[in-house]
């Protein structure tokens, strides 16, 4: 009797029952919400922005601060500026200049477009400027760009009634590839390109010609952190696409690009970094028969901009 009393006396008391919690917890939870419904998912964050567009409050529109002023140098470097419409405060003409066909047409189209000092300086002054640059007497000062906040974007979009539709570059940083992703953005009806602030390319007098004048109407952002202006365009419910040669999605079947969209573009060889690449709600590639490894960022960013706009025709 002892004994057993010692093997009672190491029990804990009564067991507690489950109260039927286990038996509920085999039962169903229900058919699955639809998307729209479900936290989290790209279609509740489209649904979410739509319900708070339709309450008619804009966001607030900030700049993205201001790039530094470029001096384009040369004769012939300063026509074709001019004449692609790069943008343009002064420009500088050496004094007792020989005056040839280039320096007469410079100066005339910079009297014809108005709005650009014209400075004569000695040569020695020239020298200084450009840090004995061959500038062969003619300069001219490309004033420093003003770019817009990656919230700019989706508020133009908005402004006009339509989904936005932008590009983001990541480790992208030739102006000429930034210059023709613009002037692609402009022909199929995007609003705007984003690039981050430090190691890409800039609106530099290159990318403005490059773009071959859209860089006037399309609006370029510059973003502190790339990573975190792709996290606010997300809780926007915008949804964000990463262009990757092993990307998991084929262009042609990709449903997000029917909405509003961001469309990230990675250097040529390295592609997307990894933290950008974590971000994407979706990661895509765009089939290339013939085999090549990878695309120029201009054009891999042209063809799925055309694929975007065919679907929202």
């Amino acid at each position: 009797m002892a004994a057993n009393n010692r093997r009672m006396s190491g029990k804990k008391g009564a067991q507690v029952g489950s109260g039927g919690k286990r038996r509920r917890g085999l039962e169903g939870k229900g058919p699955t919400p639809p998307a729209e419904m479900r936290k989290g998912h790209v279609k509740q964050r489209v649904a979410n922005a739509k319900a708070r567009r339709a309450t008619g409050r804009a966001p607030q529109r900030r700049g993205g601060g201001r790039s530094t002023s470029e001096l384009v140098v040369g004769r012939n470097p300063v026509y074709e500026a001019l004449r692609d419409g790069v943008p343009a405060s002064t420009l500088y003409v050496q004094q007792f200049i020989d005056n040839d066909e280039r320096v007469r047409e410079a100066l005339q189209l910079a009297a014809e477009r108005g709005g650009i000092n014209l400075m004569e300086a000695p040569r020695p002054e020239l020298d200084r400027m450009t840090n004995g640059l061959n500038h062969q007497g003619l300069v001219l000062q490309v004033p420093p760009y003003e770019y817009a906040h990656p919230e700019d974007l989706v508020a133009a979009a908005h402004d006009e009634g339509a989904d936005p539709l932008i590009v983001a570059l990541d480790g992208v940083t030739d102006p000429r590839n930034l210059g023709a992703i613009v002037r692609s953005v402009s022909a199929f009806g995007g609003h705007g390109v984003v690039v981050p602030e430090r190691r890409a390319a800039g609106m530099t007098a290159g990318a403005w010609k490059t773009s071959a004048g859209t860089a006037a109407r399309t609006p370029v952002a510059r973003a502190t952190n790339l990573t975190r202006a792709l996290e606010s365009y997300q809780k926007a419910g915008i949804a964000v696409v990463g262009l990757a040669a092993d990307g998991e999605a084929e262009l042609g079947e990709l449903a997000a690009l029917d909405g509003p969209v961001v469309i990230v573009v990675g250097s040529e060889g390295k592609g997307l970094s990894r933290l950008v690449g974590e971000t994407c709600d979706f990661r895509v590639r765009i089939p290339m028969p013939g085999g090549a490894e990878s695309l120029n960022a201009g054009v891999a960013a042209g063809i799925v901009l055309y694929e975007a706009a065919r679907r929202r025709r």
